[in-house]
């Protein structure tokens, strides 16, 4: 959808200009405070002649222009007609502030808004809203918002979407927030979220793109959008409303249970390098480090510099808890600090104590000895800037920190804040104009420097950076039976072994001999997917009359724990020699499609919970990613002298099973293969048992 006449209008014409408090007349004051010398923007009401002092037309036909956005300050039941009338201006954008539509929740709100949309998509129009407070563009300065906020420069390069109109206000009332947008997307069924994030992924204005999600409308939208992201490294910081654990409901298997929507979405990001923070502190901290900072660091080490021990302790410990690594400087630096610094022993973090928050000159100094240093990637200064009451330091330091910037620093630098305090905001805007981030207080700023080290670690070219998105679910839903599951698998590429299903001891001994001891005989039914629960499995049996005793006792168990079943028979197989026990899962989301699981498994998957889940398809990169992230992954490698296990095998059954549930993406629900057994390097793996729920 093409936002340019939406989002950067050259003509605009505000619908129900008005004096009244309210939106209307909050809309008015902004475009007369911040944009007072446009000349193309037009007030209309047909029951006023002007409004705060400007000509005010009675209707859109009375103007002499075209108009491609219109600003819509009125009720419901006005919108379509003046939509229409609209179009003949030759509109191709509108705000609309008015509620009632779906979010109310009624069979009326819902039928208005489906007008609303069918009138839009008919006309061309390209419509944000209903039942939003509008946007801000600071680049061509478009202020089509309903509210007003303290009069300050806020132009920078931070493209902020929200599905929360009260987040934009409170993002705005930030002192350090700078955007090139700010847009608040209402019940956004129109013009939908996907495409506000695809418009500011090729907005040369936007360095970084920072959104409040709640949900999202249009996913293949969504992952393309975040794809065009990644490839083109325009980092996206989205803090994504909805933690808390609902769990998949009418689950049959362990991975549907462990793959709740909220994991999903955090799968989702990581496959295409998605920043994902907590709170909206979080999201303004990593969007302004990564918008102020004229460039990335080339690699992920830090070299912390701190004019006093205490601050130095702070980030020795803030860069531990939050994953920043430190690294010894070369000796060669710590030898130029020490004949700068005699009071002081150079390491990393640095205490470069007093002196240098005096003289600027040496302040300039250290800095350049440790920009020379091979061993780090960015410079980190530790600092609050304090009141302009405060002593002359803050100006001696600001003096050389930008004189080091001046002798051509190469190092990207920031600044660390030790407390909010009200801040010198001249200071603050001084190292902004440098290309010096402040971070928040450590808690915060060292959450953002680890964001945005991990999205420097993240290369698109090791990504899929595409989902199996389903076509469509079936309404029902049918467990396979073990065979049946594996067969299924088995004609997919992946490699199992089916067994032989048999009806009586006499076939069972018989297929044992056949398969070769020791075997295993288990339940064969699609009614019984946990079949230790009724007494359905049988391990290690190593003799013909085992094998005739344990049919019959596995029959005999189910008869009395499953009365109801229906029952195939009893499956043969080779009873599969231990190794380390994992998971291989995949459960179906309705949104994103399949997602792959792979964690701990046997009976410990419920206990450690130990898994990570990661959307189909999946290269062998991305599966070695998702295994080194597991704590279990110690296990694989050999501990406590044992070798290491196979993890190149389990990596590539990982790719199997995401090209089987790609190319079963509109049934397959869900896929459990627990446990499997991971032998030692070289020797492979072997899946012991399956379980695929599809659609009926």
């Amino acid at each position: 959808m093409n936002l340019q006449k939406l989002l950067r209008p050259k003509s605009i014409a505000v619908v129900g200009a008005s004096e009244k408090v309210g939106f209307s007349s909050d809309t008015c004051k902004n475009i007369l405070t911040y944009n007072p010398e446009h000349q193309r923007v037009y007030f209309v009401n047909p029951k006023r002649d002007e409004v705060f002092g400007r000509k005010c037309y009675h209707t859109l036909g009375e103007i002499d222009d075209t108009i491609d956005l219109v600003i819509l300050c009125t009720p419901q039941k006005t919108i379509i007609p003046l939509l229409e009338e609209a179009h003949q201006k030759g509109c191709g954008g509108a705000v609309i502030y008015a509620a009632g539509y779906s979010e109310v929740g009624s069979a009326e709100g819902k039928e208005a808004e489906r007008q609303l949309k069918a009138v839009a998509e008919q006309l061309g129009i390209a419509v944000m809203g209903p039942n939003c407070v509008g946007f801000i563009n600071y680049i061509d300065n478009v202020f089509a918002f309903a509210c007003t906020s303290k009069v300050r420069d806020r132009k920078g390069r931070i493209g902020f979407i929200s599905q929360s109109g009260q987040f934009c206000l409170t993002m705005l009332d930030a002192p350090s927030a700078k955007f090139s947008y700010c847009i608040s997307v209402g019940n956004s069924k129109i013009v939908q979220v996907e495409d506000y994030i695809d418009f500011l992924v090729e907005d040369e204005d936007t360095r970084v793109i920072a959104l409040y999600l709640e949900g999202v409308t249009n996913p293949a939208k969504f992952a393309s959008s975040l794809k065009k992201a990644a490839l083109r490294r325009k980092p996206v910081v989205i803090m994504k409303a909805g933690r808390s654990a609902r769990g998949a409901a009418l689950t049959s298997s362990h991975t549907g249970a462990m793959a709740g929507s909220d994991k999903v979405y955090d799968a989702v990001f990581r496959k295409f390098g998605v920043i994902r923070v907590d709170d909206l502190q979080d999201l303004l901290g990593t969007a302004s480090l990564l918008a102020t900072l004229p460039q990335l660091p080339k690699g992920t080490a830090v070299a912390s510099v701190n004019v006093s021990g205490g601050e130095t302790g702070i980030c020795a410990d803030m860069g531990y808890l939050n994953g920043i690594h430190m690294p010894d400087l070369e000796q060669r630096t710590k030898d130029e600090l020490k004949q700068l610094l005699p009071f002081s022993t150079p390491g990393n973090p640095l205490d470069t104590t007093a002196p240098p928050a005096y003289d600027a000159e040496l302040l300039t100094k250290c800095l350049m000895a440790v920009d020379k240093d091979q061993n780090t990637d960015m410079i980190l200064f530790g600092m609050t800037i304090l009141d302009e009451i405060n002593d002359s330091s803050m100006e001696i330091m600001y003096q050389g920190i930008r004189a080091a910037k001046e002798q051509g620093l190469k190092k990207p630098l920031c600044l660390v804040s030790f407390i909010e305090t009200t801040h010198w905001q001249d200071l603050q805007l001084r190292y902004e104009k440098l290309g010096v981030p402040i971070l928040p207080a450590p808690k915060y700023g060292f959450s953002a420097l680890g964001h945005m080290m991990s999205f420097i670690q993240y290369d698109p070219a090791a990504h899929t950076l595409e989902l199996a998105i389903p076509e469509g679910f079936a309404s029902g839903r049918k467990g396979l039976s073990e065979r049946e599951s594996k067969r299924l698998l088995k004609e997919n590429g992946v490699s199992v072994d089916l067994g032989q299903v048999v009806g009586t001891p006499e076939e069972a001994a018989r297929a044992a001999e056949e398969t070769g001891y020791p075997v295993v005989l288990k339940i064969e039914s699609d009614e019984i997917q946990h079949k230790s629960d009724v007494g359905g499995v049988k391990l290690n049996i190593r003799t013909r009359q085992q094998a005739e005793d344990a049919f019959r006792q596995i029959m005999d168990n189910v008869a009395q724990k499953a009365p109801g079943a229906k029952v195939n028979g009893v499956l043969v197989q080779k009873m599969l020699p231990q190794g380390k026990e994992f998971i291989i899962g995949v459960n179906n989301d309705r949104q994103f499609g399949p997602m792959v699981l792979a964690g701990m498994g046997g009976v410990f998957v419920e206990v450690f919970k130990d898994a990570q889940l990661y959307p189909a398809p999946l290269s062998h990169g991305e599966a070695l990613e998702m295994l080194r992230s597991l704590k279990s992954f110690k296990l694989l490698q050999g501990c406590r002298g044992e070798a290491p296990a196979d993890v190149d095998a389990l990596a590539e059954l990982m790719v199997q099973v995401s090209r089987f549930a790609q190319a079963n993406k509109d049934s397959l629900l869900e896929l459990d293969l627990n446990p499997v057994f991971v032998y030692e390097d070289g020797k492979g793996v072997s899946i012991a048992d399956a379980l695929i729920v599809v659609g009926e």
